[in-house]
């Protein structure tokens, strides 16, 4: 009788310290994992009565508190209030291993689910422990994709902190190529990385790409085991604004911004919340200075039977079909028929219905470039922006201009304003249910030209005069 009372003790106080923590902040794990409570339980046969001997310790996660991305991605687009609990994705255990504990490897959290090292309470914040029958004073294993309860605890064995060591940057030991990445940082905060991402580096990795930066993207970290996970895509040859999240949590609510973007631009033709601007080099003019540019566009493959492209179509019958909105503004009209663009996507989908193909792109531009001819190189341009330099991963500097027999593409995204994330994160994972994002600042990145656009951008100027 007396085990037992002292068994129900240590569960009352263990419950009023979970409610206790339900309705504070979720503090991500630091340097592995938060040991701020540990408790004996029996491993073998699905777990056992808190309270007896056993040699395993474990470590408590704060309970369950579910965040939707979708619905924070909604109230910070709108500016109002919201975006809070709700069955999203972090619904699952796993996903909530992740969330609280940022710096433990996926791979480690992943081997912990298999080898049934995970386990949840069966008491919540809002159960009694004097009403709790025995076999909810136990912990008991959980699978990765069992979906939590407000108020769910999950527990880890505390031994995995020996194992939290951050291993990403071991893969990499050559200090240039981190320090060039480095060097292409625009901004970091807590929930972001922004980059200027050079022109030839592939974003994701595919056949005979070696060095993505998807791959690469534990580079631009110290210490944490959290790799930045890519938000949007920039094309192969495209430059410039490029965001990453540095967090799993972080990435979902952009992703879901992104779309929410879409959505609000295809819905009204006016979005505030997320906003890029490209620059261009085409060839021709435009018959207006300005305007905006609709198309409905769908993926077509090509003869050889592999390839695809996105292709203009009449109607919108096709489920494949959706519509592209842009805006464009000339910057400057040119000599030899170029001119440079400012181009505002509304939406994330690519099109090229100007009837000007960029400079350098040979997929929707080929025809234009079959005549192509350089131009000559004024006397008066600086000898350093002709120099070619290698840099590391195999990409150059230099070269790729309208002076060149094949220029490079010249599409550079300059600049992107977002909503602050960090500062919302911080909201959205505090005690107030209403959070509001009316006043949330929004941030401004811009990336400067390439070489071999503003290379182009002398040369035309000096064959102007």
């Amino acid at each position: 009788m007396a085990a037992r009372a002292t068994a129900l003790l240590f569960f009352r106080r263990r419950v009023a310290a979970a409610a206790a923590a339900a309705t504070k902040p979720q503090q991500p794990c630091a340097a592995g994992l938060a040991t701020a409570a540990r408790h004996d339980a029996v491993d073998s046969g699905g777990g056992g009565r808190c309270g007896e001997r056993s040699k395993n310790r474990w470590v408590e996660l704060p309970p369950f508190a579910p965040l939707d991305a979708n619905a924070a991605a909604r109230a910070i687009s709108g500016g109002g209030g919201g975006g809070g609990g709700g069955a999203g994705s972090d619904a699952t255990a796993v996903r909530w291993v992740r969330r609280c504990c940022p710096n433990l490897p996926a791979s480690l959290v992943q081997k912990l689910f298999r080898q049934r090292k995970v386990k949840k309470n069966f008491v919540n914040a809002e159960t009694s422990s004097s009403d709790a029958s025995p076999e909810q004073l136990r912990l008991r294993r959980v699978s990765a994709k069992d979906e939590l309860v407000p108020g769910d605890i999950l527990f880890l064995p505390v031994n995995i902190q020996e194992s939290s060591i951050p291993e990403n940057t071991k893969k990499f030991g050559n200090g240039k190529e981190r320090d060039f990445l480095r060097s292409l940082e625009i901004h970091k905060d807590k929930a972001i990385i922004v980059i200027n991402k050079p022109p030839g580096m592939a974003v994701q990795g595919g056949v005979c790409i070696k060095n993505s930066l998807d791959i690469l993207a534990p580079m631009f970290e110290d210490n944490s085991s959290d790799v930045p996970r890519l938000v949007h895509r920039l094309d192969r040859d495209c430059s410039g604004v490029l965001v990453l999240g540095r967090t799993q949590l972080s990435t979902s609510i952009m992703h879901a911004i992104f779309r929410e973007k879409t959505a609000d631009a295809l819905a009204d033709g006016t979005q505030q919340v997320l906003q890029r601007k490209y620059v261009a080099l085409v060839i021709g003019r435009p018959r207006n200075p300005k305007g905006l540019l609709s198309a409905p566009l769908a993926k077509v493959v090509l003869d050889d039977g592999k390839s695809e492209r996105l292709t203009v179509r009449a109607g919108s019958n096709t489920a494949s079909v959706q519509d592209a909105l842009t805006e464009y503004r000339v910057i400057e009209s040119c000599a030899e028929g170029y001119t440079w663009l400012e181009l505002f996507p509304r939406t994330g989908r690519k099109h090229q219905v100007l009837g000007t193909p960029i400079v350098g792109d040979y997929k929707y531009g080929r025809q234009a470039h079959q005549n192509w001819t350089p131009l000559p190189i004024p006397r008066t341009i600086d000898a350093e922006m002709l120099k070619k330099r290698k840099l590391p991963f195999g990409l150059a500097q230099g070269g790729g201009s309208i002076a060149e027999e094949e220029p490079q593409l010249h599409l550079h995204c300059k600049q992107m304003i977002l909503p602050d994330i960090s500062t919302a994160l911080q909201r959205l994972q505090s005690s107030d249910t209403n959070h509001d994002f009316a006043d949330l600042e929004k941030l401004s990145f811009v990336a400067p030209l390439p070489l071999h656009m503003r290379l182009s951008w002398e040369i035309l100027k000096a064959v102007s005069k």
